[in-house]
């Protein structure tokens, strides 16, 4: 069971298993928590990625070119376990990696290496109901994914979700956004009336501004695109031995600017 406190909002940051390789995605994982992330989202690269923009997919392209895989990807998890990652880690995953693994192969690898739930983006809601009963089954919540497109389905959804609800703040793919709709507020705060778990908005958070935001709305802010974007930046310097702790430190830092007004003091509205 995944229980989280939400008081402050949550930061939930994502990267990718791989990029730039499986030994830096453990250390990034670290400086996260240790930059106050609250829960990660593991993402496992997949060659045809529908829900990630350019950022992404150049992000699981490296790491498919590293030969990292959805079992490898999850033993990954048990890897920063033992490195000292104390948080909750959601495999963000695509289905045909889990198809092809086998539903019942996967979650019981992913209990076994110390996963906590599950984040499956193109599995409509309507066809995740065996899914859903396996992660019941192992201790691993089926996160839902609610858009500004489910209108009738929100009710539906909101009311079934487990561990969280991840709120999609826009239409189209993750990426860096430099604004965000002006309708999410009243968004979120419907999908808030028929939620039972906290309920987390991502797509395309990429700056302290919007993070402000959205804390007076939400109780989370998922955090992908502008992390990943730095890790790419900070590539080589991160494989470098004699620059990587300096890089770590600077990927840590650009974290904690992002996420630092979560644990600021709420505006009177």
């Amino acid at each position: 069971m995944l229980l989280l406190s939400v008081n402050p909002p949550l930061f939930i940051p994502f990267i990718v298993a791989g990029d730039p390789s499986p030994e830096v995605t453990m250390d990034l994982a670290l400086a996260l928590e240790e930059a106050g992330a609250d829960l990660l989202e593991l993402g496992v690269p997949y060659s045809d990625p529908l829900a990630d923009g350019p950022t992404i997919q150049r992000a699981a392209a490296r790491a498919l070119a590293g030969n990292m895989t959805l079992p490898k990807a999850i033993h990954l998890v048990a890897e920063m376990r033992k490195k000292g990652v104390t948080i909750p880690i959601i495999l963000f995953t695509y289905y045909n990696p889990v198809l092809q693994l086998g539903e019942e192969s996967f979650f019981a690898l992913a209990r076994e290496n110390g996963a906590n739930g599950v984040l499956i983006p193109d599995l409509p809601f309507e066809e995740s109901g065996p899914l859903r009963e396996l992660g019941e089954r192992f201790g691993l919540p089926l996160i839902s994914l609610v858009a500004p497109t489910s209108k009738q389905r929100i009710e539906r959804i909101a009311s079934a979700a487990q561990g969280f609800l991840y709120c999609v703040s826009s239409l189209g793919v993750t990426g860096v956004r430099e604004t965000l709709p002006e309708s999410l507020g009243d968004f979120v705060s419907e999908v808030k009336r028929h939620s039972r778990v906290p309920v987390a908005v991502g797509f395309g958070i990429s700056t302290p501004e919007q993070v402000a935001m959205l804390k007076e709305v939400c109780d989370g802010v998922v955090i992908g695109s502008a992390l990943v974007q730095k890790v790419e930046q900070l590539g080589e310097r991160l494989l470098a031995p004699e620059e990587k702790e300096a890089a770590i430190a600077e990927f840590a830092a650009y974290a904690r600017s992002l996420a630092a007004p979560l644990h600021a003091p709420c505006s009177l509205r």
